[in-house]
């Protein structure tokens, strides 16, 4: 897709994404996106959530992981109390 388009930004620093990408990249209101700027770039990227079957690949390459480095579920409660922990001293 080279879809090219110009648009400005409003005094609020709105920018409206012209209909012509929006519908080529299915954006629909509501759709989020993460901001990078630098120089004068600057890049929208759509964030999306892992699909279901993208969600059980990663569980199961952290379960892999996890195995590989001999960890155990104790090993594991044990991190999260810990850093449970911190965050409640932090605040």
């Amino acid at each position: 897709m080279n879809t090219v388009a110009t648009t400005k930004m409003s005094s609020k620093g709105q920018i409206v994404i012209p209909e012509e990408i929006r519908n080529a990249l299915h954006l629909k209101a509501g759709t989020k996106f993460v901001v990078i700027g630098e120089g004068d770039v600057v890049v929208l990227k759509t964030i999306a959530p892992p699909s279901s079957a993208e969600f059980k690949e990663m569980i199961l390459k952290a379960r892999e992981a996890a195995y590989e480095a001999g960890m155990t579920p104790e090993d594991i409660e044990k991190a999260i109390s810990e850093v449970r922990s911190e965050k409640s001293n932090s605040s």
